[in-house]
């Protein structure tokens, strides 16, 4: 006779070791508004457009000869000419259901002392200029930026930032 056993091995697992814990995150929401500036139609194309930090290049300029960059237009007097073309500005919002709109400024970044800079109607200087307070968010607003240059102002390269400020209202 055969006899058949089953034996059993115990199986000892090996222990884990257990930590635990807690993360606790805090925030805390901000509002906040962001400007770019935008291509116009009928205006220079804008390198960086969509962007905050764009640059209109008005190609070669001057009081007789041909304009030769497309959106830009000229007009001349008896002691300068001016050379301007559009451009949009366009402020974002979010967290702010407060602002119903905000307020644009702009300034050159350093003085200018042979040309004039307007944006719109408005001169520009080194001080903050208001160019209106009651612009809405989120569409692109035209402005027009314009360059005088005397007859007896140097040839030569210009060049100048004009620092734009938007403020939720």
């Amino acid at each position: 006779m055969v006899a058949a056993s089953l034996v059993t091995i115990p199986s000892f697992a090996a222990a884990q070791d257990i930590a635990n814990g807690t993360l606790t995150v805090t925030a805390t929401v901000e509002s906040s508004i962001a400007l770019t500036f935008e291509n116009e139609t009928g205006g220079v194309v804008l390198a960086g457009a969509g962007t905050n930090a764009a640059t209109m290049a008005l190609g070669a300029v001057s009081a007789y000869n041909s304009v030769c960059t497309p959106g830009v237009t000229r007009t001349v007097s008896a002691t300068d000419f001016t050379v301007s073309s559009p451009f949009a500005v366009r402020v974002v919002k979010a967290n702010s259901p407060s602002s119903a709109s905000y307020t644009l400024a702009a300034a050159l970044a350093s003085a200018d002392a042979s040309n004039t800079w307007r944006i719109n109607a408005t001169a520009l200087s080194t001080t903050s200029a208001n160019l209106g307070s009651a612009y809405a968010y989120a569409s692109a607003v035209a402005h027009t930026v314009y360059l005088t240059v005397p007859f007896s102002a140097s040839t030569g390269a210009i060049s100048k930032v004009v620092n734009f400020t938007a403020t939720a209202n």
